[in-house]
């Protein structure tokens, strides 16, 4: 059965977002984009919400000729990679992606039975925070950046639900970021 991951860069403090609406701190260099594009080969299916959609168009909409071989590399694996995006607001979608139709455990569960390969990524806090307090992800995966930003949209909102963790990996780059990937404890 295919397991659900959710991937995000944040602050030491725990945001995405900073409280002016900027993430610009999370821009890789060379290393971490590197990283980053080993892991979305890994990837089958990407869940997202609007927001996220919204910023990763860019890589679907930009001139391909004025992109750098990585920059292309990434844009190669991203862009025919299959989305789902999660919103009440968009009435369409374009380039390799799907309104959602179904809630999303009903999406999750669909695509779990799905004989395909690769894991189900989920990007965004909104959608995270749904599947979170469903139970639905298998694996945290989250790139630290060493800033503190002091508020905005937190990484895991509050819940009253415990989740044990099992610590599978970690990497710290050049740039002082660190990779934790963490593994639901289901005891």
């Amino acid at each position: 059965m295919r397991s659900v991951t959710y991937s995000m860069g944040v602050s030491l403090d725990g945001y995405i977002v900073g409280p002016d609406g900027r993430f610009e701190w999370t821009e890789p260099d060379d290393e971490l984009f590197r990283f980053h594009i080993d892991q979305i080969r890994e990837v089958g299916v990407h869940l997202m919400g609007r927001r996220l959609y919204k910023t990763m168009l860019y890589w679907e909409t930009v001139d391909q000729t004025t992109l750098d071989d990585t920059q292309r590399e990434w844009a190669a694996l991203w862009n025919p990679l299959p989305k789902i995006v999660f919103s009440t607001t968009l009435a369409s979608v374009r380039g390799n992606a799907r309104l959602a139709s179904r809630s999303l455990r009903e999406e999750i569960t669909r695509l779990r039975t799905e004989p395909a390969e690769g894991h189900i990524a989920i990007g965004g806090a909104t959608v995270a925070a749904e599947a979170a307090a469903l139970d639905l992800i298998d694996e945290y995966r989250v790139t630290v950046h060493p800033v503190l930003v002091g508020g905005g949209v937190p990484c895991f909102p509050r819940s009253k639900r415990r989740v044990d963790l099992d610590l599978v990996e970690t990497r710290t780059f050049t740039s002082n970021v660190v990779y934790l990937r963490y593994r639901v404890a289901r005891r």
